[in-house]
């Protein structure tokens, strides 16, 4: 008797965050932003975006500042993060994470 099986694969669609560990150092000098930056790191991580209105739909205060460089408002505009996202391998590159005053110093679309 000849069996043949057959097997479902499903995809999960979700962000992958390249480094967490920049995140958690951050939030260890600043431990203010921990939950903010938690809360971000976690819905980012779920989402499905596949493109810069997906971005925008999830956290309405993200700007595009060029060369797939994104920059959010994390605790009420007290702190910067710069990421790219890479929206067809679902990767998002912290690239940037620092005090209002600190961003201001850098180029976030080099960065």
């Amino acid at each position: 008797m000849k069996y043949t099986y057959y097997f479902c694969i499903k995809t999960i669609n979700v962000m992958r965050i390249v480094s967490r560990s920049t995140l958690v150092l951050f939030y260890k000098k600043h431990a203010d932003a921990e939950t903010a930056i938690e809360e971000w790191f976690k819905k980012t991580e779920k989402a499905d975006w596949t493109c810069a209105a997906d971005v925008k739909q999830s956290f309405s205060s993200v700007d595009s500042v060029g060369s797939q460089h994104y920059v959010f408002n994390i605790k009420g505009n007290d702190y910067r993060l710069v990421a790219v996202i890479k929206f067809k391998i679902k990767m998002v590159y912290i690239r940037f994470i620092g005090t209002h005053n600190e961003y201001d110093k850098i180029d976030s679309t080099n960065i």
